[in-house]
């Protein structure tokens, strides 16, 4: 493509994200040279399995960037763009929707400046895609042209991304009554050298006030037998946990919008269970059942190992009307207060020293991470800080989690970088941001000789690929 801009973009120069001064830069240069080529561990990210399974080209450049991508479109949507202009919910797209919708996101573009966002989306497009010059409007028509035609190269199907993208190990989030069977494909097929393991996305089976919790549960025990009682209904949910075990899963992720914990005994969870499925449960004793179904998931930690992850604070479909007209996971989730000392009291003081029991705690509440989340992180072993997610997953903020949690806890009990995203072409730009950030970090203590270089490096490795495998055992389950 002919350049007409700059061409090179401010995303793309070879000191972005590292300190401006001297010494500094220098330092987080030889920290980042370090493990920029390493191999990208991803133990909790949302890309579909089908769609490296069926392995077909991507439609076209708004199916690859837009429609899939809740954080491009809220912000357009904030900009007075209606989700049905961009072609949310119609896909697949006709190449006259799909170019409306690149145009728009080209016309816009000046509205991303600033944001995460625009650097992962140049990032792409310059290190994926070859794009030499900006979007605006003037050149919106020209950019589809030439990224519909790499789509068309057979270098840029999904499955030949990820192996250029050196993904060693990729999660994706199941529905619990997913059958796997996009994983079985990739499992099967010797010359696809990337682990993707599924993760048991769990809140829709234990949470009664969840909307699809009866129809989940009714499911859940139409494999176990039929029959509508509490213990057939806790042995579905282990059956589940081992069919995602064997095909391969480490973890299970629990959204919730706060974090909540209860033990109980095992006859009062019961009878929550069954005034629940009657449909006579109060507010209050769905959100107890819920609290104690989280222990329970705990409990069966114990005996399969997996990792539980909660993902706390998130007020999702927050418009809902939006979320009746497209469904959920449309980018209108708003953040809320958390509170988790309290909270997971109960369970922590019941299973927080079993060492077959790890817990990752994510949150929108910055206020959080040095108040609580480090300091549980910093005294019981089986808890984790879980990197800077949604709202906060950008270069100001991860900074600013490092130095939360970093004085209580040091390294060793973050999880290392999550990219938890639906849009696959941004997970090598995410973690090569995260990569650089943390060398950032790093350059500030070396050059207060509050750590050595090696000391760094050592850490920056630690913090780029072997961190995220030890908090989510992935050594552990043989991946």
């Amino acid at each position: 493509m002919q350049a007409t801009r700059r061409t090179h973009p401010a995303g793309r120069h070879p000191d972005r994200l590292l300190p401006s001064e001297p010494q500094r830069r220098r330092i987080a240069r030889e920290l980042y040279e370090q493990v920029a080529d390493l191999p990208i561990v991803s133990p909790h990210g949302h890309v579909p399995a089908a769609l490296l399974a069926e392995n077909r080209p991507f439609e076209n450049p708004a199916e690859l960037f837009i429609t899939p991508d809740h954080y491009v479109t809220r912000l357009l949507h904030a900009h007075g763009v209606p989700l049905a202009e961009l072609g949310v919910g119609a896909e697949p797209l006709s190449e006259e929707q799909a170019r409306r919708s690149w145009r728009i996101l080209c016309e816009h573009w000046a509205r991303f400046a600033g944001t995460p966002m625009k650097y992962w989306l140049e990032d792409v497009l310059v290190g994926v895609f070859e794009v030499d010059e900006l979007p605006d409007a003037s050149n919106a028509d020209a950019l589809f042209d030439h990224l519909g035609e790499r789509l068309r190269d057979p270098a840029y199907l999904p499955r030949a991304l990820v192996e250029s993208f050196n993904i060693e190990t990729l999660a994706t989030t199941d529905d619990p009554l997913s059958t796997l069977e996009h994983h079985a494909v990739l499992r099967d097929d010797p010359a696809f050298a990337t682990d993707v393991i599924p993760t048991l996305r769990i809140e829709a089976a234990i949470d009664p006030a969840h909307p699809s919790w009866h129809r989940n549960v009714t499911a859940l025990l139409a494999g176990a037998g039929g029959d509508d009682a509490f213990e057939p209904y806790l042995t579905a949910i282990a059956e589940r946990r081992r069919v995602f075990a064997q095909h391969g899963a480490v973890s299970i992720d629990c959204a919730l919008e706060d974090a909540r914990t209860a033990v109980l005994p095992h006859g009062q969870l019961a009878e929550l269970y069954l005034r629940a499925r009657r449909g006579e449960a109060t507010p209050l004793e769905k959100a107890t059942f819920c609290a104690g179904m989280v222990s329970e998931l705990a409990r069966q930690s114990h005996d399969d190992g997996l990792v539980i992850t909660l993902h706390v604070g998130s007020l999702r479909d927050y418009d809902a009307g939006l979320h009746r007209q497209y469904g959920p996971d449309r980018g209108c989730d708003i953040p809320l207060t958390t509170q988790f000392v309290e909270g997971l009291r109960p369970l922590l003081n019941e299973f927080g020293h079993d060492p077959a029991f790890h817990l990752v705690l994510f949150t929108l509440d910055e206020t959080s991470w040095a108040r609580e989340i480090a300091p549980l992180a910093g005294f019981y072993p089986s808890v984790y800080a879980g990197a800077p997610w949604w709202f906060l997953d950008e270069p100001e903020a991860i900074l600013r989690y490092r130095s939360a949690v970093t004085g209580s806890i040091g390294f060793g009990k973050q999880s290392g970088f999550i990219d938890d995203t639906r849009a696959l072409c941004s997970i090598p730009a995410r973690h090569d941001m995260a990569r650089r950030l943390d060398s950032a970090f790093l350059s500030k203590l070396v050059s207060e000789h509050r750590l050595s270089i090696d000391e760094a490096g050592s850490i920056i490795r630690q913090l780029s690929y072997e961190l995220p495998r030890a908090a989510f055992r992935l050594g552990h389950f043989g991946h």
